[in-house]
């Protein structure tokens, strides 16, 4: 493969850049004040995932001496300083939205940060109470005699370090921690006379400090939050049981290196100090914060403000029309193939399809995978329930799953003990396929009826990801599906299929495939087009290959959420590709893909995004939409996608991302209808709802002998 540089943009620095254009929604002015919040603690949670997983990867390779570049021909090393120098101005942006703007404007708003000074008699009087009854009981602070012997620091986990007076000027300082450890409560609600008042727990903390250290002098106090390195993977070469190596590797995140120190900027030096020599860190990982440590937090004041005219308004998911309450959800699928698109349709049909199944007398087995489920899943209630009913029960729990491995540790557990056959994942991969068989005993025999998805199996995320969900009983895709599975669990030589691709075996020469033909196509001087819907782009062979279908004529459009490591636009390699990303109230999830085929049109949905994990190292589907009226409406939806002129941001060569035009501009004469592709998928959801209810009130339904009672 030739040099990728010009062409290849450094993966860390691009996922960078769409935590960027999700912070330009903290900082637009036409969106709610609550939402504009969100959006800040979502920057701020997905940055510390980023010090956790990539900046912990980066450490790691240095530390062990690795040097090799990516594609983009950065070393570890360059890629690090230019990621500290990134996420500094980032951190620098997420405060000044907030105390410059968003601050302020809850402020005008009615919802009021108090600080200790500003506390009326009252208002200090309650916290009193709050401290005697509440955080002097449940905090326990800790002093420092030896930095090496000192208990053990949760990550990301709120702590307020002191600094102790000495009696005499020369002695040293001597220094403590009160460690918040999982005590989560971060705003306490004050007293007040109007609006919403509230003071951070920490604040409250410093006041009272004194109380925790009788007969001493308190010189300092400063609220500090430390990130650790969670780039951990489980040793599967050994064969030592997967679950306990599981197990294992949580244990070891809780004491691992050190990857960042947020501290508030007002802390002295000595004891700025005295937390570095603790936690075995220098001046690069220490963040100096002018606002309140661990902005993810503010997700609980957004959850306290309780005016719905600082949100936008409620979109509640529609109930799918075809999908009757009062049929079983058997009969609708055995109808024909149901392509459902979430958040604005309803998630039920699938969890109906699990309830039904675990109860019907003729269903005689379940084969389900499970990447990420809620903490109290009715999917999973009915795999249980299912199992105790004598199905015969199958689940693949990805115990791997980052940051999902205790909850799906509990699941897995609760599964076997039900009499549920549980597989832990696949040594050496990540399932992430998102798959799940019925087998029904029906008069012409047994019926398979499959949901294949491109998000999890998470009623909760699937409000606010934009998902696509495909049921059916076709025959070929449940007999593709049958093999896929049993080969799965079995570790048995994945057979051919008739139309279903997986990864790691075929799905990317698939891919790959698809492309060529474009490519020949456009060469011949034939119309080709690709239209692709994707999370992430940055597998450097995918890449190469779309570059050179853009060389030979093929017009290329992406729609990428995150990461995208290719650059449009660059002259003599992608010339004839477009990137769009969006960012809205749902997260863009759906992987749709579109191959203009000579005319024979190829869509697909899909589990896995185009990165060499997705394509490598996990077990991924592709799936064909086969019915035409299902092809048609992906089609349409990924159309829609490119067509947002209010949220949609365009790439650039530099690799910047151009803003949309503003938000409440109006179209000039001539121009085109703007668009927000989210809203116009709840209105078709409404419209879709409004269409079928028009129907049934103008259709008359004859009643058949047989249906009236004796």
């Amino acid at each position: 493969m030739s040099s990728l540089k010009p062409f290849y943009m450094n993966r860390e620095l691009s996922w960078l850049e769409f935590n960027q254009r999700v912070l330009d929604e903290a900082a637009d002015g036409t969106v709610p004040l609550v939402e504009r919040l969100k959006f800040l603690a979502i920057t701020a949670s997905n940055l510390d995932e980023f010090f956790m997983v990539r900046v912990g990867s980066l450490l790691g390779s240095i530390r062990a001496g690795k040097s090799t570049p990516d594609p983009s021909e950065m070393s570890p090393l360059e890629q690090l300083r230019d990621v500290r120098k990134r996420t500094r101005r980032m951190s620098e942006d997420q405060y000044r939205i907030y105390l410059s703007e968003i601050e302020p404007e809850l402020d005008a708003a009615g919802i009021r940060h108090r600080l200790p000074e500003q506390l009326s008699n009252e208002q200090r009087e309650f916290l009193t109470q709050i401290f005697s009854e509440q955080l002097e009981a449940i905090l326990t602070p800790v002093a420092v005699h030896d930095p090496n012997r000192f208990p053990l620091l949760m990550g990301r986990t709120l702590n307020v370090a002191v600094q102790l007076r000495n009696d005499s000027d020369d002695a040293p300082w001597r220094f403590a921690v009160i460690p918040f450890g999982r005590f989560a409560q971060r705003v306490i609600t004050l007293p007040s006379d109007g609006g919403y008042e509230f003071i951070l727990t920490e604040e409250v903390v410093g006041m009272f400090a004194a109380r925790f250290f009788p007969g001493q002098t308190i010189a300092a106090a400063a609220p500090f939050r430390i990130t650790r390195n969670a780039d951990m993977a489980v040793s599967e070469d050994d064969g030592a049981d997967l679950l306990e190596e599981m197990v294992d590797v949580l244990e070891d995140r809780k004491d691992s290196f050190v990857t960042r120190l947020e501290v508030a900027e007002n802390v002295t030096e000595p004891l700025q100090q005295f937390l570095r020599s603790l936690l075995k860190i220098g001046d690069n990982e220490t963040c100096l914060c002018p606002g309140p440590i661990g902005l993810s937090d503010l997700h609980e004041l957004a959850e306290y403000s309780g005016r719905e005219e600082l949100t936008y308004p409620e979109w509640k998911p529609c109930d799918p029309p075809e999908f009757d309450a009062s049929e079983s959800v058997f009969e609708t699928i055995r109808s024909g193939d149901r392509l459902l698109h979430h958040p604005y349709e309803s998630f039920d049909p699938m969890l109906r399809l699990l309830s039904e199944a675990a109860d019907d007398r003729d269903v005689v087995a379940i084969k389900q995978t499970l990447y990420r489920t809620s903490r109290s899943s009715p999917i999973v209630k009915s795999l249980i329930r299912a199992a105790e009913n004598g199905k015969n029960v199958t689940v693949i729990v990805e115990l791997k799953a980052r940051f999902d491995e205790a909850r799906n540790i509990g699941w897995a557990k609760q599964l076997e003990y039900s009499g549920a056959h549980v597989i832990y994942g696949v040594r050496g991969l990540k399932t992430h396929a998102k798959c799940c068989i019925v087998v029904r005993r029906e008069p012409h025999g047994f019926q398979r009826y499959c949901h294949f998805g491109t998000g999890n199996y998470n009623e909760q995320t699937a409000r606010f990801y934009t998902d696509l969900s495909l049921l059916t009983c076709n025959r070929d895709l449940g007999n593709d599906a049958i093999a896929w599975f049993n080969a799965v669990t079995g570790a048995s030589q994945v057979q051919q299929f008739s139309h279903l691709e997986s990864a790691p075996i075929g799905l990317r020469e698939k891919l790959l495939q698809m492309i060529r033909v474009e490519t020949e196509r456009a060469r011949n001087g034939d119309r080709a087009q690709i239209l692709l819907k994707l999370n992430s782009l940055a597998d450097p062979e995918m890449i190469q290959a779309l570059c050179e279908a853009s060389q030979a004529g093929v017009k290329v459009s992406l729609n990428i959420r995150g990461i995208c490591c290719l650059k449009p636009g660059v002259p003599g390699h992608s010339e004839n590709i477009r990137i769009v990303s969006i960012i809205d109230r749902f997260l863009e999830h759906a992987r749709i893909l579109y191959f203009h085929h000579g005319g024979d049109e190829r869509v697909f949905i899909s589990s896995a995004d185009w990165m060499p994990r997705n394509l490598d190292r996990r077990v991924e589907l592709l799936i064909p939409l086969l019915d035409p009226s299902c092809r048609k409406r992906a089609l349409s939806i990924l159309r829609t996608a490119f067509q947002d002129t209010i949220r949609g941001r365009e790439l650039t060569t530099d690799g910047c991302y151009s803003p949309p035009q503003h938000r409440n501009a109006v179209p000039k004469p001539g121009q085109k209808r703007r668009i927000r592709c989210q809203q116009e998928f709840q209105q078709q959801a409404l419209r879709n709802v409004e269409s079928a209810s028009t129907v049934s009130r103008t259709t008359f339904t004859p009643v058949q002998p047989s249906q009236v009672l004796p």
